[in-house]
């Protein structure tokens, strides 16, 4: 007897069930997030990038269609500098990447080689993008809703280490309190 896991073009489904993904939804348009660029999510991304050293940092809101990086940090230099691979956008579709993990899990997530791991070397982003690293952790309101997530990713394999660990989850807290003062009227991020 054999198995064949379930694929999708050639492919393991690797994404989660991710049953609060409908209110999350709902969340995020009644905070505004999740459709567009924001300049501070973008600063707070080149930020978490130079923190980390990461060629990459996102800020990261996942709906029930798609990932949305509202903030954006990629490498500069063109395709030369992402190692002949293609630049990430600001939208990826669910299945793409380690971010639906942090969330459905509600607890950051450390990939120091994602090839070592069968269950994510064979993502998308790996092939498509050179990704080969990632450190993510969840942006949780203080209802408990897992918004979204900060993350972290390289085109090598990278050791982040507990220090990497503490920080995104630190960079994660903070920023989940910074949204939660907007939500409440407070000033902008």
């Amino acid at each position: 007897m054999s198995y064949d896991p379930p694929s999708t073009a050639g492919r393991l489904l690797l994404t989660p069930e991710d049953r609060e993904a409908p209110a999350r939804t709902q969340r995020l348009r009644r905070l505004g997030l999740g459709e567009r660029a924001e300049p501070s999510l973008d600063a707070f991304a080149d930020h978490l990038a130079e923190v980390t050293g990461a060629p990459y940092a996102m800020v990261n809101f996942i709906d029930e269609e798609r990932q949305f990086f509202a903030g954006l940090h990629t490498p500069p230099g063109g395709r030369a500098a992402r190692g002949g691979k293609p630049d990430v956008g600001r939208r990826l579709p669910r299945e793409y990447g380690y971010c639906p993990y942090v969330v459905v899990r509600r607890k950051a997530l450390v990939l120091e080689d994602v090839r070592d791991y069968p269950r994510f070397a064979g993502n998308p982003v790996v092939d498509e993008y050179g990704i080969h690293a990632y450190l993510g952790a969840p942006l949780i309101d203080t209802a408990g809703l897992v918004l979204g997530t900060v993350s972290v990713a390289d085109l090598a394999p990278r050791p982040w280490g507990r220090a990497g660990l503490e920080t995104i989850k630190a960079t994660a807290a903070d920023l989940a309190g910074r949204l939660e003062h907007r939500a409440a009227g407070g000033p902008p991020l």
